[in-house]
């Protein structure tokens, strides 16, 4: 039976004893053409090298590693190292027993260029990504599953429902974009949201970016106060210095954008 399909990883689990834990954010892909597009999106071809974390039980893992990648996956659970030793025999794959939010990935990776490919964990997606993106710069190019609503944070323009903070780190970092919608039903078990993959292509940070954040989440940390106010503990003068930069002190933080937050920085 095929552990690509939902009844093959349910029966792959039950041999092993293993129950998927939600609070770890397992749910694990279960469908073989949604598996094939990510790998296609990705564009990984031989010797890639490819980040995973989450592999779960291996669906992904092996796609990988059959386009010719080297990769290098971090999975939190060591319940499953059975059964990923029988799944990945002879790939290849070296699977580091990790909190992914505890790894160094500089230090487990080496020079550059890395990708990362992966299903992120619910719970720990959107910090994976942010902290990847600002302090991991060996990872270069990231094609991510995540739900629905993160993606559509990760990728917000100024004015979309959806902008804040993490949108204004990933503006600061990468080209970001979703490549398609994913249905709660490829995942085993099944979310009660629906998923999205996201492209995120890193280009050449501002030295200042890291204090463009800064600003920004003071200011995404009071957004209903004008910058003038939300500002206040960052900035001496915060009028002062909105206004030598060019802005009207009155805006609020969803109106200035990730390379607005960098202009901010400039003049402090």
């Amino acid at each position: 039976m095929s552990t690509r399909t939902r009844r093959g990883v349910k029966a792959l689990l039950d041999r092993h004893g293993l129950k998927p834990k939600t609070s770890w954010g397992q749910h694990f892909l279960v469908d073989t053409n949604v598996v094939d597009r990510v790998v296609r999106t990705a564009s990984v071809r031989p010797g890639d090298r490819v980040l995973e974390v989450g592999p779960g039980t291996g669906t992904l893992t092996r796609a990988l590693s059959a386009a010719g990648a080297e990769v290098v996956a971090v999975e939190i659970d060591r319940r499953l190292a059975p059964l990923l030793e029988e799944e990945l025999a002879d790939s290849g794959v070296r699977v580091i027993y990790a909190d992914a939010l505890e790894v160094d990935y500089n230090d487990l990776l080496g020079p550059p260029p890395w990708m990362v490919v992966a299903n992120l964990p619910y719970q720990v997606g959107t910090m994976l990504l942010l902290d990847w993106l600002r302090f991991v710069p060996v990872l270069t190019e990231f094609t991510v599953m995540v739900q629905q609503e993160v993606g559509e944070r990760l990728t917000a323009q100024v004015g979309d429902p959806a902008y804040g903070l993490p949108s204004v780190v990933t503006g600061l970092h990468a080209e970001a974009r979703i490549a398609f919608k994913v249905g709660p039903q490829v995942f085993f078990p099944t979310p009660r949201v629906d998923s999205v993959v996201v492209t995120l292509h890193r280009r050449p940070a501002h030295e200042l970016s890291e204090r463009a954040i800064e600003l920004a989440a003071a200011g995404f940390g009071q957004r209903r106060k004008m910058l003038r106010g939300s500002l206040a503990s960052k900035l001496a003068d915060p009028v002062a210095v909105l206004e030598e930069a060019g802005f009207d002190p009155r805006l609020r933080a969803e109106e200035l954008s990730p390379f607005d937050f960098l202009r901010l920085a400039e003049a402090t």
